[in-house]
């Protein structure tokens, strides 16, 4: 029997896929919250969890529908032209579109009719993201110094961002947006600094060139 279910829902800083980190960890500011379906919103599910800094979640590309029609991917790290199997990549197109993420566990809400509710943040994942499976991070057992990584051995550096408009938006949303545009969300394949990009992050619409020296963000409204 392989059926599996959605024991709760990720509620996360990125509303619209587009300028979600690529890898977790990377957006250190990036928040989401882990509400529990029904059947497993019971404060024994948690107990002791707490007593770790972060967690492995199990979920899934809810938002990519199509099924692969191949077995190998273009990763953008590689510049969108290099082909390497799907089971080489963390493409999010794959057979039964799961992924594996590790979050830093911030707090434990155990209190008010949601209750047990947990508060990560590093997420590299949208808003409504199914959750199969949450386990804790285990020092000792998942890392591993002398792994090799391939052509994802080292982080991408981040770059610059500069805001080329005034806006309102709130100090903690602005160090969200500034740490998602330093990774360079945009496909690594477009070379014109014409080109203007827009996503939706933690509630505004945020409108932005890149460039070789960095991003430049040219408008930033809250989303009506």
């Amino acid at each position: 029997m392989h059926a599996i279910h959605a024991i709760a829902t990720l509620r996360t800083c990125y509303t619209d896929k587009f300028g979600v980190p690529r890898q977790s960890g990377l957006v250190p500011s990036a928040w989401g919250v882990i509400e529990f379906a029904p059947s497993y919103r019971r404060a024994e599910a948690v107990r002791g969890i707490e007593e770790f800094s972060h967690l492995w979640l199990i979920t899934q590309f809810h938002l990519v529908k199509e099924e692969p029609t191949s077995l190998t991917v273009r990763p953008p790290k590689l510049g969108g032209n290099e082909r390497r199997g799907v089971f080489a990549t963390r493409s999010p197109f794959r057979p039964n579109r799961l992924t594996l993420s590790v979050v830093k566990l911030d707090r434990v809400d155990l209190d008010g009719p949601d209750a047990p509710r947990l508060f990560v943040s590093g997420v590299d994942l949208v808003d409504g993201t199914p959750v199969f499976d949450i386990k804790p991070y285990i020092r000792y057992a998942d890392s591993i110094p002398e792994a090799r990584s391939s052509f994802a051995d080292i982080p991408p550096p981040p770059r610059p961002v500069f805001w080329a408009c005034e806006s309102l938006v709130p100090e903690a949303v602005r160090r969200i947006i500034d740490e998602s545009l330093a990774q360079c969300p945009q496909p690594a394949y477009h070379d014109t600094e014409a080109r203007e990009y827009v996503t939706e992050i933690a509630g505004w619409r945020v409108r932005w060139t890149a460039a070789i020296d960095g991003a430049r963000v040219t408008s930033c409204e809250i989303v009506a």
